[in-house]
């Protein structure tokens, strides 16, 4: 399951991000950077008034010239009692030895190595970490001003990012101007958890505070337990999250439909010789048949994004070499229907370089049953906070 990190500055903050049901509460000053550290008073005050019901981690800013201003900073940091500490790391030919410099604290503290998809890095920056034990690794962006994670690096890449640290052993996140809409295609690569501050905030300004309705609608959008409604409510975001869905005959809601058309993309595709190693025009045109939750969607968690798609198809062809269009379409129509909400898709794959248009193929795949596989159990909040099966 991903976890839901929310950055705050003070403890009014925190009581926000933790009213909204975030996992983890972090903390830093946005005002000096990406991974500004907040005042030791501030962190203090915050781990008291948590006092254990999250995790709380603290940002000790970026490792600099001065490593022993850094290893004082971040014992000062773990005095305080927090759960994780994240250190910053810009790119150096030292990234190894700097690390293995705070072997010692990542023994006794779980130190969260965090680098910036805005930079460049030795392919064998993960392996340093993983040695000088560090708990975890963390892709953020250093310069906030020049977009958002995925304006830097495709999902494709960030879903190898995470696997990457996971062979390593660390718990692995993704944030970095990170929206609502970023969250649904970031989920597949199952990173263990994802970062906020700036959309959790007034105006989506990550200098500005926190706003609990932007919070909640976040939240929302990540898989896990939510805070209890005012009233029983039944709780399908939860239940899609956990692969359950009702039909669409017995709650009359039906379904929507979901495209893209025209998705050309430069694949290595091909069963002769001379197809080999060189890329071909491959035009994918995609229709799925969505599960809707209800009649009046307005937010992220209502809907299936066409992003996830093209995300999945960007990720299939990223593999390598496809001898057939036959195969990637059910690779496409098989990624597709992973989510629980998908009931049917329809998936049309042309090769634009040969025949007098498009030559290829067109399928369509159903889940194996509309209905659920076992009696639907409808999990209701309780006023008091807990949840009942009904």
């Amino acid at each position: 399951m991903t976890l839901m990190l929310a950055s705050v500055q003070n403890r009014k903050e925190a009581e926000i991000v933790l009213q909204a049901g975030a996992d983890i509460i972090d903390l830093k000053d946005p005002l000096r950077g990406a991974l500004g550290a907040a005042d030791i008073p501030q962190i203090i005050d915050v781990v008291d008034f948590v006092s254990g019901r999250r995790p709380v981690s603290a940002a000790c800013g970026e490792l600099g010239g001065d490593l022993q201003a850094l290893r004082a900073r971040v014992e000062e940091v773990a005095a305080t009692g927090v759960d994780f500490i994240k250190i910053g790391f810009l790119p150096s030919s030292g990234i190894g030895a700097d690390a293995q410099a705070l072997a010692d604290i990542a023994g006794r503290k779980r130190l969260i190595a965090v680098i910036f998809a805005d930079h460049r890095y030795e392919e064998n920056v993960m392996t340093s970490f993983a040695k000088a034990g560090f708990y975890g690794v963390m892709l953020d962006t250093d310069d906030k001003s020049k977009g958002r994670l995925l304006d830097h690096i495709p999902p494709d890449r960030i879903s190898d990012f995470v696997a990457q640290g996971h062979r390593h052993g660390l718990m692995t996140g993704l944030a970095g101007s990170l929206e609502a809409p970023d969250i649904p295609r970031l989920l597949p690569g199952k990173p263990d958890f994802l970062g906020f501050r700036g959309s959790l905030c007034e105006g989506l300004s990550r200098n500005a505070d926190l706003d609990a309705e932007a919070t909640a609608k976040i939240r929302a959008l990540i898989p896990g337990e939510r805070p209890a409604e005012k009233t029983p409510s039944v709780d399908l975001e939860l239940l899609a999250a956990r692969g359950y869905f009702p039909d669409p005959a017995e709650d009359n809601l039906g379904t929507d439909q979901i495209f893209v058309r025209d998705f050309v993309l430069p694949v290595d595709i091909g069963a002769y010789s001379f197809e080999h190693g060189k890329k071909q025009k491959v035009r994918f045109d995609v229709t799925a048949d969505v599960l809707r939750l209800t009649r009046d969607p307005k937010d992220m968690h209502h809907i299936v994004s066409y992003d996830l798609i093209m995300d999945g198809i960007r990720a299939i062809i990223s593999r390598g070499h496809v001898d057939l269009v036959e195969t990637l379409a059910e690779q496409a129509a098989t990624f597709i229907l992973e989510n629980p909400r998908v009931a049917r898709v329809v998936v049309r794959v042309e090769k634009l370089e040969l025949g007098p248009g498009g030559v290829g193929v067109q399928i369509e795949r159903k889940r194996e049953s509309a209905r659920l596989s076992k009696p639907l159990r409808v999990v209701a909040a309780k006023p008091d906070g807990g949840r009942k099966v009904v």
